[in-house]
Order: structure tokens, then C-alpha cells, then sequence
């Protein structure tokens, strides 16, 4: 049965009509038309739904939408002031770090990992600014590449580390 819901979703309020079991990646494609959470697995394996509540990634194609009453959700299109708002800028870039680090380094090619891919790598990089290559690969365990790129991935997690650090390599 249906209920009226209060979820914060980058940085706005809505109020929507579902089922409090309703996963949260259905009322975030489907009620607040949000496609950057993809359908991949539904069984929380792949990562393509990841969101981060709270700054934290989280599957949301297991995630109950009343586990996220009271919490701050940010899908793929709120990346960018979720960072700007980390680092107090005056105003959002076009892309976060790691979303023009993936373009630069052409890491991106079927679609199917990119949404995980970005959402887990900001996570890591908000926590751990410069993280050594086995820190990154440890941290994007459990996100799957249909196209195999994960090399390009890796570099791009590190592009996006210097480029947010301003420190070389």
C-alpha cells in the first residue's frame, strides 16, 4: 500500500506516493525520473544502482525507500554540488572530478558500470584524497565492468585524485 514519503534527494525534498518496502532505486527512476541509478543486477551485486545516503555508496535496488527518510541521497546528477558543497565552492562544475576523469581517460563505454564507478570512486576520494592503487582497487571491489575496463577505470580514479588534490604523481 502506498505512502505519502519525505526523501531528500540532491539537496531537494520530495514527497512520494509508495510502499515503504518499494526499492529506493524504482521511486528514484520512476516517481523523480533520475536515471543515473541503473537497473543492473537487483540483487545489490554489481553496483549499478549505488547511490550515496549520507555520503555513503549504497545499493539502492535493495534499499527500502523509508530506510532513507531523514537522510541526504545523492544520485549521478547531484555529484557535482554534493562536491561543491564538500569543498565550499560557490557554485557547482558541470561535472565532478571523477565523471570528467572517466571522459578524459575514454574509460566509459557500454554504460552499464559508469553510474557505480563514479558513485563509489567520489566516495573513496571524500575519504581518502590520495589512495595508493590497492586502496582504489580494494574500494571498487564489487562493481562490475561488462567491458572489461578496468584499467582505464583505475586511471581515472587516480586522474580525478590528482586533479581534486592538485598533487602529481
Amino acid at each position: 500500500m502506498a505512502t505519502q514519503l519525505k526523501i531528500k534527494v540532491n539537496e531537494r525534498e520530495w514527497t512520494v506516493a509508495a510502499a515503504p518496502e518499494t526499492p529506493l532505486l524504482y521511486v528514484l527512476s520512476n516517481e523523480l525520473q533520475l536515471h543515473g541509478p541503473r537497473f543492473g543486477c537487483g540483487l545489490a551485486q554489481c553496483g549499478s544502482c549505488s547511490v550515496l545516503v549520507n555520503g555513503v555508496e549504497t545499493r539502492s535496488c535493495v534499499t527500502p525507500v523509508a530506510s532513507v527518510q531523514g537522510k541526504a541521497v545523492t544520485t549521478l546528477e547531484g555529484l557535482p554540488a554534493w562536491y561543491a558543497a564538500q569543498k565550499k565552492l560557490p557554485q557547482a562544475p558541470a561535472l565532478h572530478p571523477v565523471q570528467q576523469a572517466l571522459i578524459d581517460e575514454q574509460a566509459v563505454q557500454c554504460g552499464y558500470c559508469f553510474n557505480g564507478m563514479i558513485i563509489k570512486a567520489s566516495e573513496l576520494l571524500s575519504k581518502t584524497p590520495q589512495p595508493s592503487e590497492m586502496q582504489i582497487r580494494l574500494a571498487m571491489n564489487g562493481h562490475l565492468c561488462r567491458c572489461g575496463t578496468y584499467p582505464r577505470i583505475l586511471k581515472a580514479i587516480q586522474r580525478a585524485s590528482k586533479a581534486m588534490t592538485g598533487v602529481a604523481r
